[in-house]
């Protein structure tokens, strides 16, 4: 799937990933599943986890399903055909949440069956004999929380686009039909659903039916999968959609979107064909299954997800053509469409081996990129994907294969997508690329139709090549973590040796190995270049090179072939000619990274040359970085004076590296972009930009586009992130007024940052009676997702009062979405509001004046003994006076 959850869970990490898959900088982050916030790294105590035992062969399930669209139930038949495998059968046991189950019927005798909130068991008596084939069907109903998902009028939504979807991996199939919810199982499907007349109904394989019920006027649709795939790969879509359709070869294309959402859906549909044609050249088998379909459903929790031939995408990905480069579904559809060979075809045994299901599909995607825009593109990919496994800092780090998870969805991180997808690059790398497609395609066909481990992708590259990979996937996939380098290099004139010094400096223990591996060394100098390939092994390593001359440039892993942190910092002038070696991309790159620690002038002269006229539009974003890095008036002046971009991304790039000072050349330049430029996208960083200002002309400028009109509300949505950059209580009233007014016209998710901004404006007013009653308003709103951020609000908006409303959710006896924000928010308001922070003091003083009294009381005690005691000696004194007389 492509990404990198949970509706109330990933809303947040879903933008902060990147965000959109209509926006190109937003779609690298629309991971098929979940995003890399979602749990990456984070410590488990969870338990090994292995595949569950199949005591019985599935060979068929048949579903019959009635949706109420009103109700947003379901109630239908599922039948299992199966066999059991080695013993007799005497218990079947079927994963099921919250099924209401009328009847159980089989043609095996039964003795019972118990229904419990999270399964089915079957009894049989006497057990079915291995091998014999038996059909058992249950009769039921839900309600699911999970698993299917209605976008109708009930739940919000316009009554021209009502629809139903639903959604399998890795674990919510359960919850709207009894399974086996594991991925170790394939089999043939077929669904039945029955919808009011008018409606679509769309699901695996091919449809075979359609046919009214005269006594109920509900249409039966009925689609046949007749070949075997897994239980989350199973999909059902039903209700108002329109339809474009196409062919490659004899495999028919149809790309499905809600009525309103028509004219947008040639520019994402098109990447389709392309895509298809590539895979089967470079996997050299063809598409495996009867069709291919892709459906954009409303408010999808993910960037998509692969069911088998019919593709769900969420409708983030669609755009317009005023975004130009910015805005792509190339990314997304050709991650979807890999995965019909990998993960659908040849399907991972278990999550803990899920990379062969995303690894694959985000490094094919990446070849995909490659192949349609060239090399640069592929690397570029390969790039923002190492910077990314690279960003990761989780203790204690887990291995790509890794078992001791608590839920299935941890696993769907950076480990299975960038970096799964690394470590077939680099396996394409030392294999060449010839081999590693005959590798590849050996591995699909011998796997068709079958589970997979990682060993069985191992034993067919050494089956192959003749090597032994046993080191690579111990060190890359069984243990956690990659190399960390730092390099040196120096030159000695009199022997003309080259002299580069490696040094791994990871921490190495039980989970993270001393790598092993091939790594280039390239000599550039007017005498040529001269690439020297050492093999890494140990701890520190010194390797010397003889070359006719000093080299002008030296460069580690030329080829970018190693997924490793490099720390090489070669002299300026070597990174000056880096910067310009028109044949090196990822050289351009990195130099533009390198060159940002730089303050001069000459370094900024040199990045502006980079940023107007490199070839490559990521080495001009970086140039553009690194200028903003720099934060100096002439770097601001240069990124002024290239503000005009013929690649839209690299023009992105500028404006929003602009927007990173504070200054008034910087703001000019903002105000000059919101006049003249016409990308919605460009033009929504530009409005954020101006979010560190507050002149009457930028507070204009966002209240004119928090009113005005855009595709999705985008520069609404810009606007409001810069109010709330701001942090101006004066936008309150504007703000609370247009989110009354047009809330249909913002996208869920925007609608949930905009009540979010709202509640941040007002945090710090005497009175916030009024917007925390604005958003009591949606905690009851049709639409789920309004609900969770309105939750969510209440708890940014720091009131008290507000925790009352919150404990009604909290103290639910269900787990549901909107509990688990309240007890959220409600902790997140003692917290600000506990008299914690004062009281302590408050209690530290009344302590310190206990301890003081004491002091005193104890002192004057000792005052009062001293005292007494000289009271008691008067009369002794007088006494003795006396005496003495």
């Amino acid at each position: 799937m492509k990404a990198f959850h949970l509706l109330s869970v990933c809303v947040a990490a879903l933008w902060s990933c990147a965000a959109l898959a209509a926006e190109s900088s937003e779609s690298e982050s629309l991971l098929c599943r979940h995003c890399a916030a979602l749990a990456a790294g984070a410590e488990s105590t969870g338990d090994i986890k292995y595949a569950p035992d199949r005591k019985v062969d599935i060979r068929h399930v048949a579903l019959d399903v009635t949706p109420d669209f009103q109700k947003r139930t379901v109630r239908g038949e599922a039948t299992f055909t199966f066999k059991p495998i080695a013993k007799p059968l005497d218990e079947l046991r079927l994963d099921a949440v919250d099924l209401t189950v009328s009847a159980v019927t089989c043609t095996a005798k039964l003795a019972g069956y118990q229904v419990t909130d999270k399964e089915i068991v079957v009894t049989f008596a006497p057990p079915v004999p291995p091998g014999r084939e038996t059909k058992l069907t249950i009769r039921y109903s839900a309600q699911p929380v999970k698993g299917l998902y209605f976008r109708t009028p009930a739940t919000g939504y316009p009554e021209g686009d009502s629809h139903v979807w639903t959604q399998g991996e890795p674990d919510e199939a359960r919850h709207w039909f009894p399974c086996y919810d594991f991925p170790n199982a394939k089999f043939t499907t077929e669904i039945t659903c029955r919808v009011p007349e008018g409606m679509m109904v769309l699901s695996n394989g091919r449809q075979i039916s359609s046919t009214k019920d005269a006594a109920s006027g509900l249409v039966a649709v009925r689609w046949l999968q007749d070949k075997p795939h897994g239980t989350h790969l199973i999909t059902l879509a039903a209700g108002r959609f329109t339809k474009l359709e196409d062919k490659y070869r004899d495999v028919p294309l149809k790309f499905y979107t809600p009525p309103s959402d028509a004219a947008e859906a040639a520019l994402t549909f098109a990447d389709t064909k392309p895509a298809m044609e590539f895979f089967e050249r470079e996997i050299g088998v063809p598409y495996p299954w009867a069709q291919y379909g892709q459906v954009v459903v409303r408010d999808f929790h993910w960037g998509g997800m692969e069911n088998t031939t019919l593709t769900t995408l969420t409708d983030r990905t669609l755009h317009r053509a005023d975004t130009e480069t910015l805005s792509s579904s190339e990314g997304l559809v050709s991650h979807e469409l890999a995965h019909q060979w990998f993960g659908n075809l040849v399907t991972c045994k278990d999550w803990s081996h899920l990379w062969l299901n995303e690894g694959f599909a985000t490094y094919y995607a990446n070849l995909f990129m490659g192949d349609r825009h060239g090399r640069d593109e592929l690397l570029y990919g390969l790039y923002k994907d190492a910077q990314t496994v690279l960003g990761k800092t989780n203790s204690p780090p887990r291995a790509i294969q890794f078992r001791r998870y608590d839920t299935p969805y941890e696993q769907f991180d950076y480990r299975a997508y960038p970096k799964g997808g690394w470590v077939l690059h680099m396996l394409r790398s030392q294999l060449g690329d010839e081999l590693f497609r005959r590798c590849i395609k050996t591995y699909v066909e011998r796997h068709t139709f079958g589970i997979v481990v990682t060993e069985d992708l191992n034993a067919v590259i050494e089956e192959l090549s003749g090597r032994s990979f046993d080191r690579f996937f111990d060190q890359w996939v069984y243990h956690a973590l990659q190399p960390q380098l730092e390099v040196s290099y120096s030159w000695d004139e009199k022997t003309k040796l080259a002299k580069v010094s490696v040094r791994q400096t990871q921490a190495v223990n039980d989970n993270v190995m001393l790598f092993q591996f091939p790594l280039t060394l390239r000599f550039k100098s007017k005498a040529g270049t001269v690439d020297h390939r050492v093999h890494v092994k140990e701890k520190e390593e010194d390797f010397y090179v003889p070359l006719r001359q000093a080299p002008e440039i030296v460069r580690v892993d030329p080829e970018f072939t190693l997924l490793a942190k490099i720390n090489f910092k070669p002299p300026t002038a070597m990174l000056y000619a880096q910067l310009v070696d028109k044949t090196d991309m990822i050289g351009r790159l990195l130099a533009a990274e390198q060159l940002a620690d730089k303050k001069d002038s000459a370094t900024v002269a040199k990045l502006k040359a980079a940023l107007n006229s490199d070839a490559f539009h990521g080495v001009r974003a970086k140039a553009s970085e690194s200028l903003r890095k720099i934060h100096s008036d002439e770097a601001l002046d240069a990124l002024a004076a290239s503000v005009k971009q013929p690649d839209a991304r690299a023009r992105n790039a500028v404006v929003g590296d602009i927007a990173g000072f504070f200054h008034p050349n910087a703001l000019e330049a903002l105000q000059a972009c919101l006049e003249t430029e016409r990308n919605p996208v460009v033009l929504a960083a530009t409005i954020k930009g101006l979010g560190s200002y507050h002149q009457p002309a930028g507070r204009n400028a966002l209240l004119r586009f928090l009113n005005g009109d855009s595709y999705r509300n985008r520069l609404a949505e810009a606007a409001i992130a810069a109010m709330r950059a701001q942090d101006d209580p004066a936008f309150i009233a504007p703000l609370r007024e247009t989110l009354s007014k047009r809330e249909a016209a913002f996208m869920s998710f925007d609608f949930g940052h905009a009540l979010d901004a709202l509640a941040f404006l007002a945090r710090n007013e005497k009175s916030r009676d009024g917007v925390r009653d604005f958003l009591a308003g949606f905690l009851n709103h049709k639409r789920e997702h309004f609900q969770v951020t309105a939750i969510k609000a209440l708890g940014t908006l720091e009131d008290p009062k507000a925790i009352a409303l919150l404990e009604t959710f909290a103290s639910a006896s269900k787990e549901t979405a909107q509990q688990k924000e309240a007890e959220k928010a409600i902790a997140a308001l003692r917290a600000v509001n506990k008299p914690s922070d004062n009281l302590k003091d408050l209690r530290q003083d009344v302590l310190d004046v206990k301890k003081e009294n004491q002091r005193l009381s104890k002192e004057l005690a000792e005052v009062k003994k001293k005292l007494d005691a000289g009271a008691a000696k008067e009369p002794e004194k007088k006494a003795e006076k006396k005496a003495t007389k």
